[in-house]
């Protein structure tokens, strides 16, 4: 019998909904939220009827009946630090995505919209592979202050999907593998997948790696103490240097990276000394993982929405192909990724883990 699936993943401004059938996309659709519909809302916890009555209404629109799925899944969101899987949606879960256990984001809102919709519907509920995976190995742990340890905050949704879709396209099990991923999106993680775990990985979000159209990544540490104690700047001011409108944004102004390119090839010098910065960047990090896996590489792989640039694939090849061969896939089917981890449940191939 075919599975069909309420695939929801909470963007900022955004809610993009998917169904499918199995693993064919029956339709999708990215729901856009003005600035003023979010604004009304103190917090993002308190969207969740917002969010709820609009994915609905949408169905109703697509005269499809909800009674005839059969799971919804969910993007996770930033829990506790968890092994990579699918999770039943359970009230600890809940409760530490409406807490933002490891901070606010919208994702967190990905698990309590596929549990308010399943319930009435009777029908089980899932996240899969949160941002907040945690595998690595205790001694990628140590920063050199313990107060601050390393922590695993990265792509891992789509990480582990390009991963497996490598592993299936060889005809080989995903942990039988030494991949390093390499994820360029608004962030960019790079991620060392030892045997089907990623046993090191750059934190995406607010601490280490390269620079990325819209964050900082990491940074001289003496300098940024220098700028926090300046009196310049609020702790909420200093941390949007880092997150928001750091990389790209803090130099040009500007996050797409389409335009960066173009501004590049039209003779921007800036725009070309940054786009060549970061490749230079990225390899860095890339190097810094082989050597996690010891140069035990079988391959590299690029994804995300900038692995479509015209200019930093080609960049990015001819600094790290000596380290292993190269496959790209660009984009992040995220929905697609959602979906198959639900699957896998409900077909039995996998059990779902318990928060």
């Amino acid at each position: 019998m075919a599975i069909k699936s309420l695939i929801i993943n909470p963007g900022s401004t955004s809610t993009k909904v998917g169904v499918f059938e199995d693993e064919t996309l029956l339709f999708e659709e990215t729901l856009r939220h003005t600035t003023e519909e979010i604004a009304q809302y103190s917090s993002i916890v308190d969207q969740k009827d917002f969010r709820k009555e609009i994915i609905l209404h949408f169905m109703q629109e697509k005269d499809f009946d909800t009674s005839s799925l059969n799971v919804v899944v969910g993007r996770g969101g930033l829990l506790k630090p968890i092994p990579s899987g699918t999770y039943a949606i359970t009230e600890e879960l809940l409760a530490d995505l409406a807490a933002g256990r490891q901070g606010q984001h919208a994702s967190n809102l990905g698990g309590i919209l596929a549990k308010e919709i399943a319930d009435p519907l009777g029908i089980p509920s899932y996240i899969v592979d949160p941002v907040s995976v945690d595998e690595m190995m205790p001694i990628a742990r140590y920063s050199g202050v313990p107060e601050l340890p390393r922590v695993s905050l990265f792509h891992a949704l789509n990480q582990k999907a390009v991963a497996r879709r490598y592993a299936a396209e060889k005809g080989v099990p995903y942990d039988s593998l030494n991949l390093i991923v390499v994820h360029m999106g608004g962030g960019i993680s790079v991620g060392a997948h030892e045997k089907g775990k990623v046993i090191d990985v750059f934190n995406a979000i607010d601490g280490d790696g390269a620079f990325s159209p819209e964050r900082a990544g990491g940074l001289p540490s003496g300098a940024l103490i220098d700028m926090c104690y300046s009196g310049k700047y609020t702790r909420a001011e200093a941390y949007r240097k880092i997150l928001g409108n750091g990389g790209f944004n803090a130099y040009l102004g500007c996050n797409d990276m389409r335009t960066i390119g173009q501004m590049a090839e039209e003779g921007n010098q800036e725009a070309a000394n940054l786009l060549a910065a970061f490749i230079l960047q990225i390899s860095k990090d890339v190097g810094a993982m082989a050597c996690v896996l010891k140069g035990n590489i079988d391959q590299i792989i690029l994804t995300g929405g900038i692995a479509y640039n015209p200019s930093v694939v080609p960049g990015l090849k001819e600094r790290i192909s000596f380290l292993a061969p190269i496959t790209v896939y660009p984009g992040e089917d995220e929905l697609l990724a959602l979906a198959q981890g639900g699957l896998r449940i409900m077909t039995g191939q996998e059990r779902a883990k318990v928060y």
